[in-house]
């Protein structure tokens, strides 16, 4: 039977990477995700995220959306025109499948994430 997945009540273990070197911008953020969820089929995960300052540019998939909440600290996505939304704690947001753009910490981060990643679908 399928639970709840409660935050508070778990303690992943977290896993660090840092942005490709090809796409950083400034700074060489550490970024650390504790993943609290993972579907069965592995599309869906959601959990906390936390990093460093730093920039870097992001190119999300087809297929790939993400939400978002800041839970501490500051953000900014700036999109390829240069149109820009800056986040802080309590703040959302939702990054759609084929956003490109620049992804800046301004003061050192954390967020609650759920990322769907479904495979893209062709036009016919």
């Amino acid at each position: 039977m399928p639970t709840l997945t409660v935050f508070s009540a778990l303690t992943p273990e977290p896993s660090h990477d840092h942005p490709r070197p090809d796409r950083l911008v400034s700074g060489n953020p550490r970024r650390t995700t504790w993943e609290h969820f993972l579907s069965a089929n592995g599309d869906l995960s959601a959990g906390i995220w936390a990093c460093e300052p730093g920039a870097w540019n992001i190119a999300f998939a087809p297929g790939k959306d993400e939400f978002f909440c800041v839970i501490a600290g500051r953000l900014r996505i700036s999109d390829d025109q240069g149109k820009a939304a800056e986040f802080g704690p309590g703040d959302a947001c939702v990054i759609p499948s084929g956003f490109t753009g620049t992804f800046e910490v301004l003061e050192s981060v954390r967020k609650h994430y759920v990322l769907i990643d479904r495979p893209a679908r062709i036009a016919l």
